[in-house]
């Protein structure tokens, strides 16, 4: 009946309105080097207080724990020792010089000689394309970097919340389709792993929690 899917419609808005939100921040963390000001907003405003659509999933729950201290350790602003920390972190987990300890490319987890631009780059170029997002650094930074495709998920979630605000429910499914797709050709086959090596090698709560948080918001998902 009417009452029934408003209902369903109105849950739906609220699950897709915290994975737009939710994985837009994750994407951001991981794909822009960090800025004192924007992480001091972080600490502020009580980064991940909770996340609606998986706030019961186990890894979430630790993720969230982490960053709760983290919060209140940082809330009156990030020390320089403190920020100092994070860039620290980023350089060595995403960016080198040296070994990069959890590299954030997906083509680098499919093939021996672990060289970025790869098939797995062009796909993901080709996904973004086709719902209208293109990277910000095309053809410098590999697409399928961690955090342009957890951003991708928010870009779909976008999408999906436009086309059911505007009853147009076979682009609905197909958008919601193509996130399941996404997710298992691309994130779901490399992510643990990286995961993994971000649990592994980071010094700091923020990409402990981070890395927390993505894995229980994918199961979720």
């Amino acid at each position: 009946n009417t009452k029934q899917i408003e209902q369903e419609k109105n849950e739906w808005l609220d699950i897709l309105s915290a994975e737009k939100i939710v994985f837009g921040l994750l994407g951001k963390i991981l794909f822009e080097f960090p800025e004192k000001e924007w992480i001091n907003l972080l600490a502020k405003d009580g980064i991940f207080e909770e996340i609606p659509f998986a706030e019961e999933q186990p890894n979430v729950i630790s993720g969230l724990k982490l960053f709760a201290g983290w919060n209140d350790r940082n809330k009156n602003g990030v020390s320089i020792e403190e920020f100092e920390k994070i860039k620290d972190d980023y350089t060595r987990l995403f960016i080198g010089p040296g070994e990069v300890q959890a590299p954030p490319w997906e083509s680098l987890y499919f093939q021996k000689e672990r060289i970025i631009f790869q098939e797995q780059t062009l796909k993901v170029r080709e996904w973004y394309r086709r719902y209208g997002l293109e990277s910000v650094k095309l053809y410098n930074e590999p697409d399928d970097h961690i955090g342009l495709e957890l951003a991708f998920i928010s870009h779909l979630a976008g999408l999906s919340i436009s086309a059911l605000e505007d009853n147009k429910n076979s682009t609905f499914k197909e958008l919601i389709d193509a996130k399941k797709v996404f997710l298992s050709d691309h994130i779901l086959k490399w992510a643990n792993g990286w995961i993994e090596l971000v649990t592994e090698n980071s010094r700091s709560d923020f990409y402990q929690g981070t890395a927390l948080v993505i894995k229980g918001a994918l199961t979720e998902l």
